[in-house]
């Protein structure tokens, strides 16, 4: 599939106790409408082609006759599918009889997937009727409904590789497999497998699904793989016990869908398996490469672009939900004021300088050095915050830095940079009216050098005001604000230094703190290098690079999983539709690409700061790239979007 995504599906349908016929015919159903959505996977529950609870109607040969006679005529009725069908079913071999999940693509059964845990406790006593399966795939025969015989395998191991997309591999695992210690999905995904089937008949009692769901989720997670859930519902025997239909979808530790208890037909997600093979090779010590043991079959699949209903978020560096968002700004403002105080405490250093301008950045950075010198228990007061004013300073981030300072309680210090700078313009023989890079550069580096002096003369620790997505587009002037002592925001995405701001104007008791936290929320990003028109900010940083949303969308996807432009590009459409138009994201890629290989040279020597989250451009360990590397390859496929 594009972009290696694939949609996938778990089914309950409504049965009836011991009639396979008419099981059968409503998993036809549900496979027609799944087929219309464009369903590769499918997955029925637990002997869902007899029903789970048939007792010991199981040790009737009537019914286990019954069972494979449906059972190929839903193979036959497949032909011309390429859909691969999980469908649970009791089997018969060598006198025994096993729970099995029978894997059916194009007219034809492709293996058996035996259960290999059976429960002998008192609401499944499976153990009654059936045996524990075994791992190594063995033959068996199999008859279809044009009474030809061929041989399929049996056994747990069993991995389903798709010919035209590498990065499908299925295997499976019935029910109570995943409830054991060492669950069979483990070695499946060890020996490659990146998407997990269950077949499963899991009663309902009160707060069992939320145990079942998390269950799940964690499987998916601990395996970095997707994982597609299937229970048994409706029709089943309620003489003892009640089945809710409880399906769930995950993808690497996310719940993608989960079905409302008590409910039939079809669940569906779309599973990203681009992104799951990238995260394992991310992640060195994932265990693959074991397969010993295993059969692989494999099967062929039509490659078609599927249109996406899959949820992309807009924000990825923000959690969406209010709580969770909350929870993390808390925690990302300790991560960022105890890396400082380690600093501080290591280096002996009782004072700190910040340059305040009244923009987001810095006033993030002044907020985790005052939360750092509380933790240290120093005097605020030791803390010299510094506004520089110069040619593109307005009075209102005047104003709201003074405000800072003022409700914070650090110390104030103002240093007019004007007539340094206009000095400067003499010596390099600038006429100082030309509004160019060394205009607006020089002004950027002689308020980091009256930072850098300041800090020698009280003995203090310049620390650093620029985030993460300026230093990916190399917004920073290079020994300007691109250096400090040490950078608390330099794996904080602008994103994400908003919403830590309003976290902390929201949190605060101080009344006039909070307000003017509000209103410096409320001024555009701007470097203010650059005079102001009619009192207001002239020069606005996201009508020069972009929108700051757009590009970190583009840097948490190209680093976190490796996207390629295209995939990247397709899924911001999606992200942002209705917001940007596909030629307006795709004009920012294309800005985004060019301005992150051109700039590498500035992360390449960035200070020391803390890491926040998955994703940071630290040259020691985030983001080893050479400052010389060629985007040609990247900018072209965006080129040709």
């Amino acid at each position: 599939m594009k972009d290696g995504f694939i949609r996938v599906a778990s089914a309950t349908p409504k049965v009836q106790v011991a009639d396979p016929a008419y099981n059968r015919e409503e998993m036809e159903k549900i496979r027609s409408k799944a087929a219309d959505l464009q369903v590769k996977v499918l997955v029925f529950p637990e002997l869902c082609l007899t029903a789970y609870t048939c007792g010991d109607l199981f040790l009737q040969d009537t019914l286990l006759r019954e069972a494979r006679r449906q059972l190929s005529l839903f193979v036959r009725s497949s032909t011309g599918s390429d859909m691969l069908i999980f469908v649970g079913l009791p089997w018969e071999r060598d006198g025994q009889l096993y729970n099995c999940m029978a894997a059916v693509q194009n007219g034809r059964l492709l293996g058996l997937i035996p259960k290999l845990h059976i429960p002998n406790y008192s609401e499944f006593y499976e153990a009654r009727h059936f045996h524990g399966g075994n791992e190594t795939p063995v033959p068996v025969m199999y008859e279809d409904a044009d009474n030809q015989i061929y041989e399929v395998p049996m056994g747990s191991r069993l991995l389903f590789s798709c010919l035209e997309n590498p990065a499908l591999v299925v295997a499976g695992e019935i029910c109570e497999d995943l409830w054991n210690a060492a669950p069979p999905s483990t070695a499946h995904a060890m020996a490659g497998a990146t998407l997990i089937v269950n077949a499963s008949a899991s009663d309902e009692n009160t707060g069992k699904s939320t145990y079942r769901r998390d269950l799940v989720k964690g499987q998916s997670a601990r395996l970095v793989c997707g994982y597609v859930y299937a229970s048994a519902g409706e029709g089943e025997s309620s003489t003892d016990l009640v089945f809710g239909g409880h399906n769930v979808i995950a993808e690497n530790g996310i719940l993608l869908a989960q079905s409302r208890l008590f409910t039939t037909g079809l669940l569906t997600a779309e599973i990203d398996l681009g992104r799951l093979h990238s995260e394992r090779r991310r992640i060195g010590t994932f265990p693959l490469g074991q397969g010993k043991g295993y059969v692989t079959v494999p099967f062929s699949q039509k490659q078609e672009e599927l249109t996406l209903a899959r949820f992309v978020d807009p924000a990825p560096f923000v959690p969406a939900d209010e709580k969770e968002r909350a929870r993390r700004c808390e925690e990302i403002l300790s991560i960022q004021a105890m890396g400082l105080k380690k600093r501080m405490e290591h280096t002996r250093c009782r004072n700190a300088v910040v340059g305040i301008s009244g923009g987001l950045d810095s006033t993030l950075a002044l907020l985790v050095t005052v939360r750092a010198f509380d933790l240290l228990g120093l005097p605020r007061g030791n803390i010299t915050t510094v506004t520089m004013p110069c040619f593109g300073t307005t009075d209102r981030t005047y104003e709201n830095a003074c405000a800072l300072i003022r409700y914070l309680g650090t110390e104030f210090r103002e240093v007019d940079i004007r007539e340094a700078v206009r000095l400067h313009f003499r010596d390099i023989g600038h006429d100082g009216k030309t509004l160019d890079v060394t205009y607006e550069n020089s002004q950027a580096r002689e308020r980091t050098q009256v930072l850098m002096d300041i800090a020698n003369q009280s003995g203090g620790m310049v620390v650093g005001t620029g985030d993460m997505s300026e230093l990916a587009l190399g917004w920073a002037t290079y020994n300007g604000d691109h250096m400090s002592m040490y950078g608390v925001n330099a794996s904080v995405p602008k994103t994400l230094v908003r919403h830590l701001v309003r976290y902390y104007a929201d949190t605060c008791e101080e009344q006039g703190l909070a307000a003017a936290l509000c209103d410096v929320l409320d001024t555009p990003v701007s470097p203010e290098l650059l005079p102001p028109s009619d009192g207001e900010i002239s020069q606005k940083t996201e009508d020069l690079v972009g929108p700051y949303e757009l590009h970190d969308f583009f840097l948490y996807y190209m680093l976190r999983f490796g996207y390629e432009p295209a995939k990247i590009f397709r899924l911001a459409c999606l992200a942002f539709a209705g917001v940007y138009e596909s030629e307006t994201i795709k004009k920012w890629l294309l800005t985004f690409y060019r301005r992150f290989f051109s700039q590498q040279f500035k992360r390449s020597c960035l200070p020391d700061g803390p890491r926040v989250g998955s994703v940071a451009v630290s040259p020691r360990g985030d983001l080893r790239m050479p400052s010389d590397a060629c985007g040609r390859l990247w900018l072209e496929q965006a080129e040709r979007l």
